[in-house]
């Protein structure tokens, strides 16, 4: 199942153990993973001080970029689908002084109710 909500483009959590190898050079003192998800080859990572955006670039994704938001510069979010049966969804994130919101594109709705459900923990505390 897992490979099929990958194709789909199933958000799911990853293991903090997993991530945090990798992510380490990344973090500053005092921040740590608390949440992680993948959506095919892209991720969500939630610290505690930040939304790590990392976007897995090209055919082979050899390039990555990773974009670093504070809570505090989020000034919107939302979630959009079509209803039940809809098969895609959408995230966007406005961040303070930019126009266009960030946005990812989920497989089907079910999903990204967690991712929005973590950011709304971390952008409403």
């Amino acid at each position: 199942m897992g490979l099929f909500n990958a194709i789909l483009g199933h958000a799911s959590e990853v293991a903090i153990e997993k991530v945090q190898a990798e992510f380490e050079p990344l973090l500053v003192n005092g921040e740590h993973i608390e949440k992680a998800y993948k959506l095919i080859r892209d991720m969500f990572i939630f610290t505690n001080k930040r939304l790590i955006l990392v976007d897995k670039q090209g055919i082979t994704g050899s390039k990555t970029d990773y974009l670093s938001i504070p809570y505090g510069s989020i000034i919107k979010f939302s979630k959009e689908s079509a209803g039940l049966l809809d098969l895609d969804a959408e995230l966007k994130i406005w961040v303070r002084g930019e126009s266009v919101p960030i946005k990812k594109q989920f497989g089907k709705n079910h999903n990204i109710n967690e991712v929005y459900k973590v950011l709304s923990q971390y952008i409403l505390s």
